[in-house]
């Protein structure tokens, strides 16, 4: 079987299952991204750069900057596409998440190829990011220009013969006359590798040694920025240290911005916020990016794991945490309910209040005994619905039924 895979941070979320069809001596993968993030031998997977011409977009209305720019990226992606053609190369299915724009012209060059979609996400001026934080309200010119950034994605949503979504809420998302042919499907968690573990150590930049059953509060995102709520957990953390003087508070995550707006050059939301909240920093520590056997053991030596999103795209970072057993503490906002019921699997919380975040952080800490039950429950629904050897067989069988030109369609429930 002939697949290809287009994403512009390859594999993306289509990490696990690249590794699972590589292993699959009938499987010829090529891949077509702007940047390769994982090492596999060239035999296994075949990988092309396309690179966007970057015209300039200073002259074109705002409204229409990332449309062009979507544009690019899909011109780009058909050169690709054109010379693997010339050269006999014909899949007998794609697969492409459609937010840059790379899969648009797709259909234009395998015009009976099926394209299975990741549909991530659908922007909406109301009830998702835009607007949520009461500080940063949306103006008409906003709104408008939304509703204008999702026509690349409607123009892919056409083309697509299937679509995968990883939760319930972001699917939602999505046009309801297109939602019947999107299936709720998250790549899932390897629950064999991201698991407790009583002897875990993680060593701190300075050279102390921590360990489970030690007081740790934890905090993991890709970026610290305010779409994954840096700045309520920042003063959280300040809450934290003065109500628990044996409490250590371990940040990991970077200094770029992924979602939120960016700031002035030279300029980070974490010194931003260091500048308003007083900490100590041999309590409060930075580790920055890690690599995920570290990420594994921050999990593991973790006591409580703080977890905050505006709605937005799901971070595995929480369904890993889940699954390492620990307490989390997250956001009460979309998608993370599609995940976690507020004192059985994890505890919900104001996505806006620190002092309520500090108030449940001392309601695990006090309580432990109690709170061994939420953590197994975690794990154990991370296990029943997140799975990753689950999520592999269902998307073998979806690509499986769109090559055989049969319906993948699933009755939910």
């Amino acid at each position: 079987m002939k697949i290809l895979i287009i994403h512009q941070f390859f594999p993306g979320q289509f990490r696990s299952l690249v590794y699972h069809l590589a292993t699959n001596r009938l499987c010829q993968i090529v891949a077509i991204g702007q940047e390769c993030q994982i090492s596999i031998p060239l035999d296994k997977v075949i990988f092309k750069v396309y690179k966007p011409k970057n015209h300039s977009t200073t002259s074109l209305p705002l409204y229409l900057s990332r449309f062009d720019r979507a544009v690019q990226n899909g011109q780009a992606v058909t050169r690709v596409l054109e010379w693997l053609k010339s050269r006999g190369f014909k899949p007998d299915i794609a697969l492409a998440h459609i937010g840059w724009g790379e899969a648009l012209y797709f259909k234009d060059i395998f015009p009976k190829t099926p394209l299975l979609a990741y549909c991530e996400f659908y922007y909406h001026a109301q009830g998702a990011d835009a607007g949520f934080d009461p500080a940063s309200p949306i103006t008409q010119d906003d709104a408008l220009r939304i509703r204008t950034q999702n026509a690349p994605l409607l123009l892919s949503l056409t083309a697509m013969d299937y679509g995968i979504s990883p939760t319930p809420w972001q699917r939602s998302l999505f046009p309801p006359e297109y939602q019947n042919k999107i299936e709720v499907l998250h790549e899932g968690v390897d629950t064999a590798k991201v698991t407790p573990d009583p002897q875990a150590r993680l060593t701190l930049p300075d050279g102390r040694v921590v360990r489970p059953g030690q007081e740790i509060v934890t905090y993991a995102a890709r970026n610290l920025e305010p779409y994954r709520g840096f700045p309520s957990f920042m003063r959280a953390a300040a809450e934290i240290c003065r109500r628990r003087p044996r409490c250590l508070i371990l940040v990991e995550g970077g200094d770029g911005v992924s979602y939120s707006p960016r700031l002035p050059r030279g300029q980070t939301y974490r010194e931003r916020m260091l500048k308003e909240v007083p900490i100590d920093p041999e309590r409060v520590i930075f580790l920055g990016h890690l690599p995920f056997s570290e990420h594994l053991r921050l999990l593991q030596v973790s006591a409580v794991h703080i977890y905050l999103t505006v709605p937005f795209v799901l971070s595995w970072s929480l369904l890993e945490a889940m699954a390492a057993r620990n307490v989390v503490i997250a956001s009460d906002t979309a998608p993370v309910r599609d995940v976690i019921e507020d004192g059985k699997n994890g505890l919900l919380v104001d996505f806006f209040s620190p002092r309520k975040i500090a108030d449940r952080v001392d309601e695990v800490l006090d309580h432990p005994n109690h709170m061994a039950a939420v953590s197994g429950a975690a794990r154990e629904h991370i296990r029943r619905h997140y799975e990753v050897k689950n999520s592999l067989a269902r998307y073998q069988e979806i690509i499986t039924k769109l090559v055989n030109q049969q319906s993948p369609f699933r009755q939910e429930g």
